[in-house]
């Protein structure tokens, strides 16, 4: 992919509308144009020429997110324990969920503004996919869990934590004893059998 070199000023204001959506989406306000370019001191039109969507903001925001995630499921498919390597994505994933609230809607939004994200999201689902194929044949999870319940289970956890935990910190804490709940019943053999 070849990208276009920014002039210095066009990059500030770039990275100046990429802040401002950042602290938009972190405070839970609707990330919409105008409110960005009043935030960020420029005008609408500079907003508009560096993202045309609200879309395509919401998933520029999420993008180092996504990509630490695509660079963890890299390493989790170098770890030999295959069930080790499938809870450790899934324990990233869903911290993830819980701590960047621009990723929720950009990884359940049907369609991407950016390319980027589709690659991004793609490998994603490509990681667990592998991951989960590994656990299956070291018979470290159920027969019948299959991909496409993951990010469900994900999700749902997410949900869960935003509305039941108040602080970052707990939320984090909540989703990792969801998520232990769950992975122990994910399991082909129950921890406890």
């Amino acid at each position: 992919m070849t990208t276009t070199r920014l002039r210095k000023d066009a990059a500030q204001n770039r990275d100046q509308i990429v802040a401002v959506a950042r602290a938009l989406v972190d405070e839970g306000a609707p990330l919409q144009l105008n409110d960005v370019a009043r935030r960020a001191g420029i005008g609408v039109g500079t907003v508009y020429r560096h993202f045309a969507t609200p879309e395509a903001l919401l998933e520029t925001v999420a993008t180092p997110c996504l990509e630490a995630l695509v660079a963890h499921g890299e390493r989790a498919l170098a770890d030999p324990d295959a069930r080790h390597a499938l809870e450790g994505f899934l324990t990233r994933t869903v911290e993830a969920q819980v701590g960047d609230a621009s990723l929720p809607p950009v990884t359940a939004a049907p369609e991407n503004a950016l390319p980027r994200t589709t690659e991004l999201k793609t490998s994603l689902w490509s990681a667990g996919t592998t991951l989960l194929d590994r656990a299956h044949a070291a018979g470290a999870v159920r027969p019948d869990l299959t991909p496409a319940d993951l990010v469900p289970l994900m999700c749902g956890i997410a949900y869960a934590v935003q509305i039941h935990a108040g602080t970052p910190t707990d939320r984090i804490a909540t989703a990792r004893r969801y998520l232990s709940t769950l992975l122990g019943g994910l399991r082909a053999t129950p921890p406890d059998a």
